[in-house]
């Protein structure tokens, strides 16, 4: 569809380091940054770190990289289909989003 993947960040050194940005456009990546002390326009992505944080690596160490990522992919899966939120009426961001577009 020609739509350009996009690395969200907050404006953290690293985030603007002539490093990353290389890195970033060699992957054919756009880098997008919030506003500066703008806690708000990160709140979903900080929100999802820190269940992520609490929820599987407080929780687990990893051997290996693919244990890791194992870890991680059955974890987002799980976060977006069955763990439910408060904030979202009782349901999981898929019920929530099916929810929504049927309405």
């Amino acid at each position: 569809d020609g739509a350009t993947p996009l690395v969200h960040s907050d404006q953290g050194f690293q985030y603007q380091h002539a490093s990353w940005r290389t890195l970033l456009d060699d992957a054919g990546l756009t880098q997008s940054m919030s506003r500066r002390a703008n806690c708000l326009d990160n709140s979903m992505a900080e929100n999802f770190f820190g269940h992520l944080k609490a929820e599987l690596f407080h929780h687990n160490r990893f051997d290996t990289v693919e244990e890791f990522t194992a870890a991680l992919d059955d974890y987002i899966s799980w976060y977006n289909t069955t763990r439910i939120s408060t904030t979202l009426e009782g349901l999981s961001p898929v019920e929530y989003r099916a929810q929504a577009l049927a309405a």
